[in-house]
């Protein structure tokens, strides 16, 4: 009788923790499965996964990525969306108004491994639909595979023009995706039409609340920021501010306030505040930045952005179109690259400026004399050098060169001497090398040519101490450029 009851007991408990157990999100999902709790599909920005059979992405620039056996996927929606999907890295397959299981493979892959991204439309302010991911349907026997990592993570904050709103595919043509895909990185676009840096009075979105929120959506839940640390962020802020009656001050002590939001939580990233494409708040968004700096945080920067949207590059008065947003990834790209390494150490002794750890492909070792076409002008040059930022104890500067000569330069090196000790501690655009006051910059990788007439232009941030007066000379592969 005793035996009796204690095996009735053991089997109680033994059901009670196999029930506790199959309740927990944890154990609902085996890495494999496809459900929204399978380890290996990988949610890409902010996501509310509070729900374990249903995750929803809350801003415009989510994904999900992921790999798969088999010959087919479908996707398990609720509610009517519009989304985009690639297969094994193939150009974005735009589907609209789909709902329940949706078929990704009408002609079956061929058996093997596969590769997924879903991005679903939200393009906030703009459209509302049902995004809501409740899991992969995969062939009998199927299995998912381990989302490929990325190199990095860069997260984008701003508006409609951050959106993409105008662009061909919304978030997937804007020039934060853009610059993403081409670096490699995780990407993430923090963004909502219309919104403003300061939550105002008559209802507009402000991101100094909202950037720590999962969706801009009214009473969203915090974003769990452990989910994953940003190595870079990018601000496109104020563009809408001054239509909602903000003041300057307002927004300069709200834009202090977002930047020390956004370091709280990405101890180490890189913090790049752009300069309005219209050129808005640039006075305060250049102070704000200084405020920080002067407070001691040196790894936030002020990207001055004049002439990087073309004349061709809007849609309206205010919206680059597709050619617009890849003009400013152009630009924004390599900078981003340059601030994914950690800031340098300020050091007494001259060292070499290393260049980016992670860059779109592998730097070559510098040379202080590419070699270039025989013919012609090869050293003509001319170099537009300026401080586009200061601050105590450092500044970045941009150096403009153009080939004058006759001849295209297939290499080439820019070389300049400090007087006043300046030591520099980034650079894009380029490969930097310093040796005591002399600095070389080597052509990036990817843009090794410069033809006769065209420029390139490099940056670099630097330490320096009391005067920062700017080079006296600069060459071009050896020989002496004129100075404009």
């Amino acid at each position: 009788m005793k035996l009796t009851r204690l095996a009735v007991a053991v089997g109680t408990v033994i059901a009670a923790v196999a029930t506790a157990l199959a309740s927990s999100p944890g154990a609902q999902a085996a890495a494999g499965d496809g459900t929204p709790t399978d380890s290996n599909i990988r949610f890409v920005g902010r996501w509310d996964t509070r729900d374990s059979g249903a995750y929803v992405p809350g801003w415009a620039g989510a994904y999900l990525t992921t790999g798969f056996t088999g010959t087919t996927v479908k996707l398990k929606q609720r509610n009517t969306i519009d989304l985009y999907y690639s297969i094994d890295g193939r150009p974005d397959v735009y589907l609209q108004n789909v709902r329940g299981t949706v078929n990704l493979t009408a002609t079956p892959l061929s058996a093997g491994n596969h590769t997924l991204r879903v991005s679903y439309r939200v393009v906030a302010g703009s459209y509302h639909g049902d995004a809501v991911f409740q899991g992969l349907v995969l062939d009998s026997g199927a299995r998912t595979l381990p989302a490929q990592p990325a190199k990095g993570m860069v997260e984008f904050v701003g508006d409609s023009i951050t959106v993409g709103t105008t662009t061909s595919k919304n978030a997937l043509t804007a020039y934060g995706w853009l610059v993403g895909e081409q670096l490699g990185l995780d990407h993430m676009q923090v963004a909502e039409g219309g919104a403003c840096l300061v939550s105002t009075a008559d209802g507009c979105v402000g991101l100094d609340r909202r950037f720590v929120k999962v969706s801009a959506a009214d009473g969203a839940v915090d974003h769990n920021f452990a989910r994953y640390q940003a190595d870079v962020v990018v601000i496109n802020l104020g563009t809408n501010d001054a239509g909602h009656g903000v003041s300057t001050t307002q927004f300069q002590d709200s834009y202090v306030g977002l930047l020390r939001t956004i370091r709280s939580k990405y101890p180490k990233a890189a913090i790049l505040a752009l300069q309005t494409f219209r050129g808005r708040f640039v006075p305060q968004t250049q102070a704000a930045v200084q405020t920080v700096n002067n407070a001691g945080d040196r790894n936030v920067f002020f990207v001055p952005t004049d002439g990087w949207v073309p004349s061709d590059g809007l849609s309206d008065s205010v919206h680059p179109n597709d050619a617009g947003h890849r003009a400013i990834a152009a630009k924004l790209a390599p900078i981003v690259a340059a601030h994914l390494a950690p800031p340098a150490t300020p050091s007494p002794t001259p060292t070499p400026s290393a260049s980016p750890s992670r860059t779109p492909s592998p730097s070559p070792t510098p040379s202080a004399t590419p070699s270039a076409t025989p013919s012609g002008q090869v050293g003509a040059c001319a170099v537009h050098y300026s401080v586009t930022n200061q601050w105590p104890g450092g500044f970045q500067s941009e150096v403009q060169v153009t080939n004058t000569g006759t001849s295209t330069l297939n290499g080439w090196a820019l070389g300049w001497r400090f007087s006043d000790g300046q030591q520099i501690s980034q650079g894009w655009n380029g490969t930097f090398t310093q040796t005591g006051a002399a600095v070389t910059v080597t052509n990036p990788t990817w843009s090794p040519a410069l033809a006769p007439g065209a420029s390139a232009t490099v940056g670099f941030t630097a330490n320096s101490n009391g005067a920062n007066s700017a080079p006296a000379s600069f060459t071009l592969n050896g020989a002496a450029c004129a100075l404009t």
